[in-house]
């Protein structure tokens, strides 16, 4: 069978080398483009403005290549994760967490992960391969709350930054007139701190940024976080600090509070000492335990007392709230289980 190419998640610019290979005008990769990104259709077929005939000779190489979500399940708080089949025969995961002003997809970047935090499912699975733009926007196009969506969040499956080539492609279709035309401050792209993506990304993007930080002493950092022996936290937050997040773009710091490991006075303290200088909001998040990973999270009257501590010193700090603990909503969870289940059969 020949195997096309899928035309969601093409920017404009390879629409136009789609168009000018059936010798299509210009101007038809816009019309591409709003089939594909504003209208969302599933097939070639439907694009009723462009001569049948160029049609046919675009479904003889090309795809939509939209395809919805192999499983789901529902939490008794809304939050639905979406499992979507990738085309290294594996599976991703995608999280739409609605709330009273809000409707949120939490979307993934890999399969499976490098950075092998302790913390994370996804790290478990080791590494598999980058997913391609058309795979990070079928999951924004094909969930069912696809026109509801509110905000985005590049927190799931993977690290986006170790991902920029085709992580850029998805920010370009998702904030530029020609696709969704999304303010950026709709979109945040979460990180470990890889450096050279980073870079790029504070660079050439206005989307919010959210850093996975969840210690403040860098011994401690490494032992749930081996990134941070090629990637300190300090030299992280002292490239952030070359750039300005005073007015809309926006720096956050992730912050999984453990019990009776980074949950101390002392480090708060620290890490109120540490974000000096960067006008941010520290989330205060509970972990979600995973099998095999002897950590817990600690309670609330803890996460409480470092909240106040930080705010005390001058950090904005929030607790997240919990979404989804009773469908395996931590990252992984869902599509480990349907990995072994394929493995096992």
């Amino acid at each position: 069978m020949k195997i096309k190419k899928q035309l969601l998640g093409m920017t404009l610019d390879e629409l136009k080398e789609v168009a000018s290979s059936v010798s299509l005008p210009g101007y038809a990769a816009k019309q591409l483009a709003d089939w594909i990104y504003k209208k969302k259709v599933t097939s070639i077929a439907a694009m009723t403005n462009i001569a049948a005939s160029k049609r046919e000779l675009l479904e003889e190489n090309y795809e939509i290549g939209a395809k919805g979500p192999v499983d789901q399940m529902k939490s008794v708080d809304g939050t639905i994760k979406y499992l979507f089949s990738t085309h290294q025969d594996s599976f991703v995961e995608s999280v739409y967490i609605p709330t009273e002003d809000r409707a949120t997809l939490c979307v993934s970047s890999q399969v499976g992960c490098k950075m092998n935090c302790l913390f994370c499912m996804t790290g478990k699975q080791g590494f598999t391969a980058n997913l391609t733009a058309n795979e990070i926007m079928n999951q924004i196009q094909s969930v069912p709350e696809a026109d509801q969506l509110t905000n985005l969040v590049f927190m799931g499956m993977g690290e986006p930054l170790d991902n920029t080539d085709e992580l850029f492609k998805v920010l370009e279709i998702l904030t530029s007139s020609y696709g969704y035309g999304w303010s950026p401050k709709r979109i945040t792209v979460s990180t470990i701190g890889v450096k050279k993506g980073l870079e790029r990304f504070l660079r050439e993007s206005d989307c919010h940024l959210a850093v996975s930080l969840h210690s403040p002493y860098s011994r401690e950092r490494l032992s749930l976080m081996p990134v941070e022996k090629a990637f300190p936290a300090k030299d992280i937050l002292e490239l952030i600090k070359k750039y300005d997040f005073s007015h809309q773009r926006r720096v956050s710091f992730e912050y999984i509070v453990f019990k009776d490991l980074n949950d101390s006075v002392e480090h708060a303290k620290e890490l109120a000492t540490l974000l000096t200088g960067i006008p941010c909001r520290v989330n205060l998040i509970r972990f979600h335990a995973i099998p095999g990973v002897p950590l817990e999270s600690s309670d609330l009257a803890r996460m409480e007392s470092f909240r106040e501590m930080l705010n005390r010193k001058g950090v904005v700090c929030t607790i997240r709230t919990s979404r989804g603990e009773d469908i395996f909503a931590a990252c992984g969870m869902l599509s480990t289980a349907k990995k072994q289940e394929k493995e096992d059969f």
